[in-house]
């Protein structure tokens, strides 16, 4: 794909745009004229939790579906702030942009159908290949966080004010016509981010025209494709086995018939035959893990209620929603599972299972049976400290855990404010009273607060992110980690705590901080601190590591790289580098590098030249200036940079 120069600003048309009719020669000369700007418009107001990827071609499907059917009002708003009326062709595809923009960030309701924005783009697609747009500095990262924790009208309504230069009352008229009740509110929203911040929003970072292409997961991509064939073959022979006569799979309730043909899954599915684990099996046991939990809970001798619970794990019916953290099998169990808790929690019933390779988690209301869900989580392998606690229920922004059995206190901590100490929590019966959870919260992240158990090995973080199982936190070097729960390893975290929330829901196992490296300033205003985090999940692939810079003085730390399934921070590959465009108090722009301890020398080419003996470089660059970096190690082996 050739790299395409930043669109031109629209030229105002002549005469008043209220009254007119647009047709479709006029609005498809303007978004072939705009179209960069068009979608640069819609990629900034699309939800960040898209993904780049899907942004880019979400926000190239929504400014090509602009165009009028037939001929339509033009909307008064003028396409540009000048004091004159705007070309009303371009006023009325900027709009049409802004309206889907808004629609596809609404989340799905069951009582209404979706509409077409809100549904991923039939065309266009781009198979084999990830997308997005060229990486920028760190005050693009840090404005890019701060648009994500805006909601959509007024993430619109900053965008309007820094791209389009169209004034407030202007902008309430564009968010009117494009559905929002409450402009007013978005614009003081808006309020939220610097107006300072306008110019970042004609950067690179967001020129969804202007993109970089990788190949996706090759292994992965044929992994799916021999799975689609054998699901599909499944299909068939299940379909025959519905069409025989006689006892077939039936629609009498989740648990069918066919299972009782097999004397294994007819184990699996007879409450009886749970296994029950007693209370005191963890203190003799060779292993501490979730197989020696004992069976906890009121309900635990609640035939009907497990019955239930294992016949919607083995076949859940059209009405029950069904979650699974990336690549856990959603199957029903091999045999009879363990019975970890069965009980009421807030307003629901619930009932844990472990089958030895997953965590199951199903609940129902207490006055009925409708709106049941379940849900899934690899937990194999799981070690004493990695199966401490278990997400047992959420409610008004708050999460109570279900503790390991030998858990012999729990607390709250911020994990952003480290003097801020820790509150303790009552345990009963090994659950917690409730406590913040950050996995479900919306707007700019200040806290994060985390999940403190204690046993006689010591203390350890735990941390919501939205799935059943919590990730351990861990600092230090790749190589020899440790907990998070010592002063220097809260200190490291602290700053970068809000960086979390970029791995939520990926089945995430542990998440390390490892503060590889100092960098002095070139203006003489301190020391900036580098932090790699890296999240490892339970499936092994689909790692997450985070190159994350703060300057002294800074509340957060910004995020200046990002990459996904590399070896780099973490033990197979214990070093990194990583570079991001600095501006100092004085106004000259710098390309700021470091590699951690055993990094030789590092150089910098492209947009920027320059090297170093050592793990830092400093360099004098331009603003918007793109470079890549490479690092030679001690043994001379070479690394590239993050990102």
């Amino acid at each position: 794909m050739q790299p395409q120069d930043v669109a031109q600003r629209p030229r105002p048309a002549h005469g008043p745009a209220a009254g007119r009719t647009v047709d479709v020669e006029q609005a498809e000369a303007a978004l072939v004229e705009h179209y960069p700007r068009l979608v640069r418009l819609a990629y900034l107001v699309l939800p960040p939790g898209l993904g780049r990827g899907r942004r880019v071609l979400t926000a190239h499907a929504l400014a090509q579906r602009a165009l009028p059917r037939g001929r339509a009002s033009a909307p008064v708003i003028p396409a540009q702030s000048t004091g004159r009326d705007g070309d009303p062709g371009y006023a009325y595809v900027r709009l049409q942009v802004v309206r889907s923009a808004l629609e596809a960030g609404r989340p799905l309701r069951p009582t209404a159908w979706p509409k077409r924005a809100q549904l991923p783009p039939l065309l266009p697609q781009v198979w084999g290949l990830r997308l997005f747009p060229r990486p920028g500095g760190a005050e693009e990262l840090a404005l890019d966080q701060r648009l994500s924790a805006l909601a959509g009208p007024a993430r619109a309504a900053y965008v309007l004010r820094g791209l389009e230069k169209l004034s407030d009352g202007e902008i309430r008229k564009v968010l009117t016509e494009a559905g929002v009740k409450n402009a007013g509110a978005a614009l003081s929203e808006a309020d939220a981010v610097p107006a300072a911040r306008y110019p970042l929003l004609d950067s690179p970072e967001f020129d969804a025209c202007t993109l970089q292409a990788r190949p996706t997961d090759l292994m992965r991509r044929r992994r799916h494709i021999r799975a689609a064939l054998a699901a599909a073959a499944a299909l068939a022979v299940c379909g025959a086995l519905v069409a025989l006569p006689g006892d077939g799979w039936g629609p009498d309730g989740a648990a069918a018939p066919a299972y009782a043909q097999n004397p294994a899954a007819e184990a699996a599915l007879d409450p009886a035959r749970l296994i029950k684990v007693s209370p005191s099996a963890w203190k003799t046991s060779a292993r501490l893990d979730f197989s020696v939990w004992p069976a906890r809970g009121a309900l635990t001798r609640d035939s009907a209620l497990l019955r239930r619970a294992l016949a919607v794990w083995a076949r859940p019916g059209g009405t029950v929603r069904v979650s699974a953290t990336p690549d856990t099998p959603s199957g029903g169990p091999a045999g009879p599972p363990h019975l970890l808790y069965a009980g009421e929690v807030d307003t629901a019933r619930v009932v844990i299972l472990y089958d030895g390779l997953r965590i199951a988690r199903y609940a129902e209301p207490k006055d009925g049976t409708a709106g049941a869900a379940l849900d899934f989580a690899r937990v194999d392998g799981a070690t004493r400290a990695e199966s401490g606690a278990l997400v047992l229920g959420r409610a008004d922004g708050n999460v109570r855990y279900l503790t390991a059995p030998w858990v012999t206190s729990a607390g709250e901590r911020d994990l952003s404010k480290p003097g801020a100490g820790v509150m303790d929590l009552t345990l009963t019966d090994g659950i917690t009273s409730p406590l913040a959870s950050p996995a479900t919260r919306t707007g700019t992240c200040t806290t994060w607060n985390v999940l403190q158990v204690t046993d006689a090995d010591g203390s350890q973080l735990l941390t919501d992110l939205g799935e059943l199982v919590p990730a351990r936190l861990t600092t230090g070097k790749p190589s020899s980690t440790k907990r998070a729960t010592g002063a220097e390893a809260l200190n490291t975290w602290a700053p970068f705590a809000c960086s979390l929330a970029d791995v939520r829901g990926q089945g995430v196992r542990t998440v390390n901080a490892w503060a590889y490296a100092r960098q002095s300033l070139p203006d003489g205003s301190g020391a900036a601190s580098w932090v790699c985090t890296r999240a490892e999940t339970w499936r092994g692939d689909g790692s997450r590591v985070l190159a994350q810079f703060r300057t002294p003085g800074g509340l957060f730390g910004a995020a200046v790289a990002k990459a996904g399934d590399v070896p780099a921070c973490g033990p197979r590959a214990p070093h990194v580098l990583a570079g991001v465009l600095w501006k100092s108090q004085g106004g000259t722009w710098y390309l700021l590098a470091a590699g951690d301890r055993g990094t030789r020398s590092v150089r910098a080419s492209g947009g920027v030249s320059g090297s170093a003996d050592g793990s830092l470089l400093t360099v004098k660059a331009e603003q918007g200036a793109e470079a890549s970096l490479k690092g030679t190690l001690a043994d001379g082996t070479e690394i590239d940079g993050l990102g």
